[in-house]
């Protein structure tokens, strides 16, 4: 392992910064990707600091984690169609203060994404990621219970979809069908579980009456419904969060499958301006599979660790 780099946790939860790396030429180095890949398991989101990249260097930074994804809805550089251009200010708003995991709505949800802060308020706009594998460890066993074989819809017009004509909601919908994943999914690498539902993209649960019995009619809904509530509230426990104070050249590298994050709106009308490359990842497992996942790695340190 490199002996550069070094990995200081700030968060009991989840979250380090990395330090002694130079993302620019990072790609080039497959031992450095590797320990950057290890510290991104362990701890779920990691940052780095004082990283004045180009966006190809950022692009091809992405690239070694995989195949990267080129998003349908959302603006992309000009040069690099893998980089999503966030850019909030006066001029534009921003809309995106809902916890939720990019592209659960994917059959192959994202891996990961590595975003970039080119341009930020010097108060505000702050990144808070939550730790769904914690989430779920920390569900009353009864909840656990209703959880474990349950599957729950995922659709891009949930949140992408709402300032559309039904015409072209509905053509979004043909070219990108709503899925299905379980709710308690488990993480590829790690063998962790995860509660995986989120309130940006999924919809409802798809078999709730497999699990639980009907007293009359539909009123298995209503306690559904109180259910997903329950769910979704989890990613908002301060217990379960990091949360970054972004500077220029800030880079945030989160695993998507772990973790839920909220971009906080208190910086109007100041601009606050990031680059977002997103890697593809798998078909999500359920618990049925855990048997053939990997053992899962162990629980963060809380304190400075030496990568040597």
């Amino acid at each position: 392992m490199p002996r550069t780099l070094s990995v200081e946790p700030v968060s009991p939860a989840l979250g380090a910064e990395i330090h002694g790396v130079d993302l620019e030429t990072a790609a080039a180095d497959p031992a450095l990707i590797a320990a950057i890949r290890q510290a991104l398991l362990r701890h779920k989101v990691i940052f780095f600091r004082d990283q004045d990249i180009s966006a190809a260097a950022q692009v091809a930074f992405a690239r070694s984690f995989g195949e990267l994804e080129v998003h349908p809805v959302l603006r992309r550089h000009p040069e690099h169609a893998e980089l999503v251009v966030l850019d909030r200010g006066s001029h534009r708003p921003a809309n995106e203060n809902i916890f939720h995991a990019d592209t659960t709505w994917r059959e192959r949800p994202s891996m990961a994404s590595i975003l970039r802060c080119v341009e930020c308020p010097p108060v505000g706009g702050d990144t808070i990621w939550s730790n769904m594998v914690l989430a779920y460890e920390r569900l009353p066993d009864r909840v656990k219970a209703m959880c474990e074989g349950l599957y729950a819809m995922h659709d891009i017009a949930h949140s992408f979809g709402g300032d559309y004509s039904p015409e072209k909601r509905r053509q979004l919908g043909r070219e990108f069908p709503r899925q299905e994943h379980p709710v308690v999914a488990i993480h590829s690498e790690t063998g962790e579980k995860i509660l995986f539902v989120n309130q940006g993209f999924t919809t409802h649960f798809s078999n709730y009456t497999q699990k639980r019995e009907r007293s009359i009619g539909a009123d298995f809904a209503l306690e559904a419904n109180r259910l997903m509530d329950y769910l979704f509230a989890q990613a908002a426990q301060p217990e379960f969060q990091v949360r970054l104070r972004w500077k220029p050249n800030t880079i945030a590298f989160w695993d998507n499958r772990a973790t839920q994050h909220y971009a906080v709106q208190d910086y109007y009308p100041a601009v606050r301006r990031m680059l977002r490359a997103t890697v593809i990842g798998g078909t999500v497992r359920g618990v049925g599979d855990a048997e053939a996942a990997p053992a899962a790695l162990a629980p963060s340190r809380h304190a400075v660790e030496a990568v040597a």
